[in-house]
Protein backbone atom coordinates (compact mmCIF):
# COMPACT_ATOMS: atom_id res chain seq x y z
CA UNK A 1 0.00 0.00 0.00
CA UNK A 2 2.76 2.62 0.18
CA UNK A 3 2.82 5.38 3.11
CA UNK A 4 -0.10 6.72 4.11
CA UNK A 5 -0.24 9.96 3.74
CA UNK A 6 -0.38 13.16 5.86
CA UNK A 7 -3.85 14.88 6.91
CA UNK A 8 -2.31 18.07 5.39
CA UNK A 9 -1.91 16.19 1.92
CA UNK A 10 -5.82 15.61 1.79
CA UNK A 11 -6.28 19.71 2.16
CA UNK A 12 -3.81 20.18 -0.86
CA UNK A 13 -4.66 18.10 -3.07
CA UNK A 14 -7.12 19.52 -5.39
CA UNK A 15 -10.43 18.68 -5.79
CA UNK A 16 -13.93 18.55 -7.20
CA UNK A 17 -17.13 18.30 -5.33
CA UNK A 18 -20.52 17.45 -7.40
CA UNK A 19 -23.12 16.12 -4.46
CA UNK A 20 -23.44 19.60 -2.31
CA UNK A 21 -26.12 21.68 -0.91
CA UNK A 22 -25.57 25.41 -1.10
CA UNK A 23 -27.76 25.47 2.21
CA UNK A 24 -26.03 23.23 4.01
CA UNK A 25 -23.05 24.59 3.12
CA UNK A 26 -23.67 28.13 4.93
CA UNK A 27 -20.19 28.82 7.16
CA UNK A 28 -21.01 28.81 10.46
CA UNK A 29 -20.16 32.98 10.96
CA UNK A 30 -22.62 33.66 8.19
CA UNK A 31 -25.56 31.46 8.99
CA UNK A 32 -24.98 33.34 12.67
CA UNK A 33 -25.43 36.43 10.91
CA UNK A 34 -28.84 35.61 9.35
CA UNK A 35 -29.66 34.08 13.11
CA UNK A 36 -28.91 37.64 14.51
CA UNK A 37 -30.78 39.37 11.38
CA UNK A 38 -33.79 37.58 11.87
CA UNK A 39 -33.85 37.42 16.06
CA UNK A 40 -33.35 33.63 15.71
CA UNK A 41 -33.23 31.19 18.75
CA UNK A 42 -30.14 30.73 19.00
CA UNK A 43 -27.77 31.88 21.97
CA UNK A 44 -24.35 31.74 21.16
CA UNK A 45 -22.39 29.72 17.87
CA UNK A 46 -21.56 26.89 20.14
CA UNK A 47 -24.91 26.09 20.38
CA UNK A 48 -25.17 26.47 16.71
CA UNK A 49 -22.85 24.12 16.26
CA UNK A 50 -24.95 22.19 18.61
CA UNK A 51 -27.77 21.83 16.65
CA UNK A 52 -26.66 20.18 13.98
CA UNK A 53 -26.37 16.66 15.27
CA UNK A 54 -29.05 14.60 14.63
CA UNK A 55 -30.94 11.51 15.65
CA UNK A 56 -32.11 10.18 12.24
CA UNK A 57 -33.02 11.19 8.87
CA UNK A 58 -36.11 12.46 9.79
CA UNK A 59 -34.28 14.66 12.73
CA UNK A 60 -32.14 16.07 9.91
CA UNK A 61 -34.61 16.82 7.33
CA UNK A 62 -36.76 19.00 10.10
CA UNK A 63 -32.87 20.50 11.18
CA UNK A 64 -32.49 21.76 7.51
CA UNK A 65 -36.56 23.34 7.22
CA UNK A 66 -35.33 25.18 10.60
CA UNK A 67 -32.01 26.53 8.98
CA UNK A 68 -33.64 27.86 5.98
CA UNK A 69 -35.77 30.16 8.13
CA UNK A 70 -33.03 32.37 8.31
CA UNK A 71 -33.03 32.76 4.15
CA UNK A 72 -36.05 35.60 3.55
CA UNK A 73 -34.40 37.98 0.98
CA UNK A 74 -32.79 37.64 -2.21
CA UNK A 75 -29.62 39.55 -0.75
CA UNK A 76 -29.45 36.63 1.85
CA UNK A 77 -28.75 34.18 -0.93
CA UNK A 78 -26.35 36.41 -2.23
CA UNK A 79 -24.46 36.74 1.05
CA UNK A 80 -24.10 32.80 1.50
CA UNK A 81 -23.18 31.93 -1.78
CA UNK A 82 -20.34 33.97 -1.51
CA UNK A 83 -19.35 32.72 1.68
CA UNK A 84 -19.54 29.46 0.62
CA UNK A 85 -17.87 29.77 -2.30
CA UNK A 86 -14.95 31.67 -0.13
CA UNK A 87 -14.62 28.81 2.32
CA UNK A 88 -14.50 25.79 -0.51
CA UNK A 89 -11.74 27.73 -2.26
CA UNK A 90 -9.88 27.91 0.68
CA UNK A 91 -9.92 24.27 0.74
CA UNK A 92 -8.82 23.72 -2.87
CA UNK A 93 -11.92 22.71 -4.29
CA UNK A 94 -11.59 24.00 -7.86
CA UNK A 95 -14.94 23.04 -9.28
CA UNK A 96 -18.53 22.52 -7.77
CA UNK A 97 -21.85 21.85 -9.11
CA UNK A 98 -23.71 22.66 -5.89
CA UNK A 99 -27.59 22.35 -5.53
CA UNK A 100 -30.09 25.00 -4.53
CA UNK A 101 -33.31 24.75 -3.47
CA UNK A 102 -36.02 27.25 -4.51
CA UNK A 103 -39.26 25.41 -3.68
CA UNK A 104 -37.73 25.97 -0.13
CA UNK A 105 -38.46 29.39 -0.05
CA UNK A 106 -41.42 30.19 -2.07
CA UNK A 107 -43.30 30.94 1.24
CA UNK A 108 -41.17 33.75 1.55
CA UNK A 109 -42.71 35.32 -2.04
CA UNK A 110 -39.47 34.20 -3.54
CA UNK A 111 -39.12 33.19 -7.00
CA UNK A 112 -36.97 30.78 -8.33
CA UNK A 113 -35.20 33.25 -10.90
CA UNK A 114 -34.37 35.67 -8.78
CA UNK A 115 -32.82 33.37 -6.42
CA UNK A 116 -30.92 32.40 -8.74
CA UNK A 117 -29.46 35.83 -9.69
CA UNK A 118 -28.56 36.10 -6.36
CA UNK A 119 -26.74 33.14 -5.81
CA UNK A 120 -25.25 34.18 -8.91
CA UNK A 121 -24.06 37.68 -8.23
CA UNK A 122 -22.57 35.87 -4.49
CA UNK A 123 -20.49 33.20 -6.10
CA UNK A 124 -18.60 35.32 -9.33
CA UNK A 125 -17.49 37.66 -6.04
CA UNK A 126 -15.36 34.49 -5.41
CA UNK A 127 -12.27 33.81 -7.59
CA UNK A 128 -10.55 30.99 -7.90
CA UNK A 129 -13.28 28.75 -7.90
CA UNK A 130 -15.45 27.49 -10.28
CA UNK A 131 -19.48 26.56 -9.12
CA UNK A 132 -21.91 25.31 -11.75
CA UNK A 133 -25.86 24.80 -10.43
CA UNK A 134 -27.88 22.17 -9.92
CA UNK A 135 -31.56 23.34 -9.40
CA UNK A 136 -33.07 21.40 -6.62
CA UNK A 137 -36.89 20.70 -7.52
CA UNK A 138 -37.66 19.41 -3.66
CA UNK A 139 -40.15 16.14 -4.28
CA UNK A 140 -41.84 16.71 -0.90
CA UNK A 141 -43.78 19.95 -2.68
CA UNK A 142 -44.73 17.69 -5.70
CA UNK A 143 -44.63 17.44 -9.24
CA UNK A 144 -46.69 20.70 -10.04
CA UNK A 145 -44.60 23.10 -8.06
CA UNK A 146 -41.30 20.95 -9.79
CA UNK A 147 -42.79 22.62 -13.25
CA UNK A 148 -42.76 25.94 -11.82
CA UNK A 149 -40.05 25.86 -10.60
CA UNK A 150 -37.89 24.11 -14.06
CA UNK A 151 -39.97 26.92 -16.36
CA UNK A 152 -38.62 29.89 -13.70
CA UNK A 153 -35.02 28.21 -13.63
CA UNK A 154 -34.88 27.69 -17.62
CA UNK A 155 -35.37 31.52 -17.63
CA UNK A 156 -32.33 31.90 -16.41
CA UNK A 157 -30.18 28.59 -16.98
CA UNK A 158 -27.40 30.97 -18.69
CA UNK A 159 -26.23 31.84 -15.04
CA UNK A 160 -24.68 28.65 -14.99
CA UNK A 161 -27.44 26.27 -14.31
CA UNK A 162 -27.00 23.17 -15.13
CA UNK A 163 -29.09 20.33 -14.46
CA UNK A 164 -32.05 19.88 -12.07
CA UNK A 165 -32.67 17.24 -9.51
CA UNK A 166 -34.27 16.21 -5.97
CA UNK A 167 -34.00 15.91 -2.59
CA UNK A 168 -36.31 15.60 0.44
CA UNK A 169 -38.34 13.16 1.91
CA UNK A 170 -37.43 10.14 -0.66
CA UNK A 171 -39.98 7.58 1.23
CA UNK A 172 -43.22 9.97 0.83
CA UNK A 173 -42.29 10.72 -2.62
CA UNK A 174 -40.99 8.38 -5.32
CA UNK A 175 -39.30 9.31 -8.31
CA UNK A 176 -42.02 8.09 -10.78
CA UNK A 177 -44.39 10.85 -9.77
CA UNK A 178 -41.45 13.38 -10.98
CA UNK A 179 -41.05 11.83 -14.83
CA UNK A 180 -43.06 14.44 -16.69
CA UNK A 181 -40.72 16.48 -15.15
CA UNK A 182 -37.56 15.22 -15.59
CA UNK A 183 -38.42 14.84 -19.46
CA UNK A 184 -39.02 18.19 -19.67
CA UNK A 185 -35.94 19.54 -17.90
CA UNK A 186 -34.24 17.34 -20.63
CA UNK A 187 -35.90 18.78 -23.29
CA UNK A 188 -34.80 22.37 -21.97
CA UNK A 189 -31.00 21.08 -22.06
CA UNK A 190 -30.78 20.42 -18.11
CA UNK A 191 -28.62 17.64 -17.05
CA UNK A 192 -30.43 15.52 -13.96
CA UNK A 193 -29.67 14.34 -11.25
CA UNK A 194 -32.10 12.32 -8.24
CA UNK A 195 -31.28 11.94 -4.63
CA UNK A 196 -31.92 7.93 -4.35
CA UNK A 197 -31.06 5.16 -2.24
CA UNK A 198 -30.70 7.32 0.80
CA UNK A 199 -33.69 7.13 2.59
CA UNK A 200 -35.42 4.43 0.94
CA UNK A 201 -34.17 1.26 -0.53
CA UNK A 202 -32.71 0.15 -4.04
CA UNK A 203 -37.16 0.33 -5.63
CA UNK A 204 -36.23 4.34 -5.39
CA UNK A 205 -32.82 3.95 -7.44
CA UNK A 206 -34.50 1.96 -10.20
CA UNK A 207 -37.34 4.66 -10.08
CA UNK A 208 -34.82 7.38 -10.63
CA UNK A 209 -33.42 5.04 -13.67
CA UNK A 210 -36.02 3.47 -15.64
CA UNK A 211 -38.88 6.52 -14.92
CA UNK A 212 -36.64 9.93 -14.22
CA UNK A 213 -33.40 8.53 -17.16
CA UNK A 214 -30.84 10.54 -14.51
CA UNK A 215 -27.27 11.09 -15.44
CA UNK A 216 -26.30 10.83 -12.40
CA UNK A 217 -27.74 8.91 -8.78
CA UNK A 218 -27.13 11.19 -5.73
CA UNK A 219 -26.06 8.80 -2.80
CA UNK A 220 -27.18 5.08 -3.98
CA UNK A 221 -26.16 4.05 -0.68
CA UNK A 222 -28.79 1.31 -0.09
CA UNK A 223 -28.36 0.42 -3.47
CA UNK A 224 -26.28 -2.54 -1.91
CA UNK A 225 -29.55 -4.59 -1.07
CA UNK A 226 -29.98 -5.34 -4.47
CA UNK A 227 -27.55 -7.24 -6.32
CA UNK A 228 -28.77 -7.11 -9.62
CA UNK A 229 -29.10 -3.57 -8.97
CA UNK A 230 -25.48 -3.12 -8.42
CA UNK A 231 -24.49 -5.26 -11.62
CA UNK A 232 -26.85 -2.85 -13.24
CA UNK A 233 -24.52 0.19 -11.93
CA UNK A 234 -21.60 -1.12 -12.39
CA UNK A 235 -22.60 -2.55 -15.91
CA UNK A 236 -24.04 0.50 -17.23
CA UNK A 237 -21.39 2.99 -15.47
CA UNK A 238 -24.03 4.46 -14.00
CA UNK A 239 -22.42 7.60 -12.24
CA UNK A 240 -23.07 7.48 -8.22
CA UNK A 241 -22.44 10.74 -6.02
CA UNK A 242 -21.24 9.58 -2.67
CA UNK A 243 -21.43 11.33 0.69
CA UNK A 244 -20.22 8.57 3.43
CA UNK A 245 -20.01 11.18 6.27
CA UNK A 246 -23.47 12.22 5.31
CA UNK A 247 -24.55 9.08 5.78
CA UNK A 248 -23.23 8.26 9.11
CA UNK A 249 -24.47 11.38 10.64
CA UNK A 250 -28.28 10.78 9.59
CA UNK A 251 -28.09 7.15 10.40
CA UNK A 252 -28.62 5.83 6.59
CA UNK A 253 -25.38 3.61 7.54
CA UNK A 254 -24.40 2.50 11.21
CA UNK A 255 -20.74 3.14 10.67
CA UNK A 256 -18.20 4.70 8.85
CA UNK A 257 -16.64 1.11 9.14
CA UNK A 258 -19.82 -0.38 7.75
CA UNK A 259 -20.75 1.93 5.00
CA UNK A 260 -20.55 0.09 0.83
CA UNK A 261 -18.27 2.85 -0.72
CA UNK A 262 -15.40 0.78 -0.85
CA UNK A 263 -17.39 -2.61 -2.27
CA UNK A 264 -18.94 -0.10 -4.57
CA UNK A 265 -15.57 0.76 -5.85
CA UNK A 266 -14.17 -2.57 -5.90
CA UNK A 267 -17.76 -3.73 -7.95
CA UNK A 268 -16.44 -1.12 -10.58
CA UNK A 269 -19.23 1.76 -9.74
CA UNK A 270 -18.43 4.74 -11.51
CA UNK A 271 -18.06 6.90 -7.73
CA UNK A 272 -17.60 10.15 -6.76
CA UNK A 273 -16.56 11.64 -2.99
CA UNK A 274 -18.68 14.30 -1.36
CA UNK A 275 -19.89 16.13 1.59
CA UNK A 276 -23.37 17.09 0.80
CA UNK A 277 -23.96 19.41 4.05
CA UNK A 278 -20.92 20.09 5.08
CA UNK A 279 -21.64 22.95 7.84
CA UNK A 280 -24.69 20.93 9.04
CA UNK A 281 -22.36 17.34 9.17
CA UNK A 282 -19.04 19.16 9.91
CA UNK A 283 -17.09 17.48 7.48
CA UNK A 284 -14.45 18.75 4.79
CA UNK A 285 -14.06 17.08 1.34
CA UNK A 286 -10.51 16.65 2.37
CA UNK A 287 -11.81 14.41 5.55
CA UNK A 288 -14.20 12.39 3.07
CA UNK A 289 -11.19 11.47 1.57
CA UNK A 290 -8.85 10.84 4.74
CA UNK A 291 -11.62 8.53 6.02
CA UNK A 292 -11.36 6.69 2.85
CA UNK A 293 -8.05 5.92 3.70
CA UNK A 294 -8.06 5.46 7.21
CA UNK A 295 -11.69 3.49 7.62
CA UNK A 296 -11.80 1.77 4.52
CA UNK A 297 -8.63 1.27 3.13
CA UNK A 298 -8.16 3.38 0.32
CA UNK A 299 -4.67 3.78 -1.41
CA UNK A 300 -3.43 7.44 -2.12
CA UNK A 301 -3.54 6.57 -6.18
CA UNK A 302 -6.89 5.54 -5.76
CA UNK A 303 -8.05 9.05 -4.21
CA UNK A 304 -6.52 10.54 -6.86
CA UNK A 305 -8.42 8.08 -9.73
CA UNK A 306 -11.53 9.35 -7.44
CA UNK A 307 -10.81 12.49 -8.01
CA UNK A 308 -10.19 12.31 -11.78
CA UNK A 309 -13.46 10.42 -12.03
CA UNK A 310 -15.74 12.83 -10.32
CA UNK A 311 -13.57 15.05 -13.08
CA UNK A 312 -15.05 12.68 -16.20
CA UNK A 313 -18.94 12.40 -14.44
CA UNK A 314 -19.29 15.96 -14.16
CA UNK A 315 -21.01 18.42 -16.16
CA UNK A 316 -18.71 20.53 -17.58
CA UNK A 317 -17.73 20.23 -21.27
CA UNK A 318 -15.18 17.93 -22.32
CA UNK A 319 -12.91 19.95 -23.62
CA UNK A 320 -12.86 21.46 -19.63
CA UNK A 321 -12.48 18.12 -18.11
CA UNK A 322 -9.25 17.70 -19.98
CA UNK A 323 -7.67 21.11 -18.98
CA UNK A 324 -8.98 20.40 -15.39
CA UNK A 325 -7.32 16.90 -15.37
CA UNK A 326 -4.24 18.28 -17.06
CA UNK A 327 -3.71 20.78 -14.37
CA UNK A 328 -4.49 18.64 -11.71
CA UNK A 329 -2.08 16.51 -12.84
CA UNK A 330 0.71 18.85 -12.39
CA UNK A 331 -0.10 19.77 -9.25
CA UNK A 332 2.81 19.74 -6.93
CA UNK A 333 0.71 17.42 -4.02
CA UNK A 334 -0.55 15.32 -7.03
CA UNK A 335 2.84 13.71 -7.58
CA UNK A 336 3.48 12.90 -3.51
CA UNK A 337 2.28 9.35 -2.80
CA UNK A 338 2.92 7.81 -6.35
Amino acid sequence: MGAKPEPDWFERLPKVELHLHLEGAIPYDALWELIRKYDGDVQSKKALEQRFEYRDFAHFIETWLWKNQFLREYEDFQFIAEAVAKDLASQNIRYVEAFFSPPDFMHHGLHANRITEAIRRGLDAIDGIEVALVADLVRDFGPRRGEATLAEINEVKELGVAGVGIGGSERGFPPERFETVFTKARRFGFRTSAHAGEAAGPESVWGAIRSLKVDRIGHGTRAEEDDTLLDYLAGHRVPVEMCPISNVRTGVVESYEKHPVRRYYTRGIFLSINTDDPKMFGNSLAEEYGMLVEKQGFTPAEIKKLVLGAIEMSWMPEEDKHRMAAEFRKDPAWGEYC
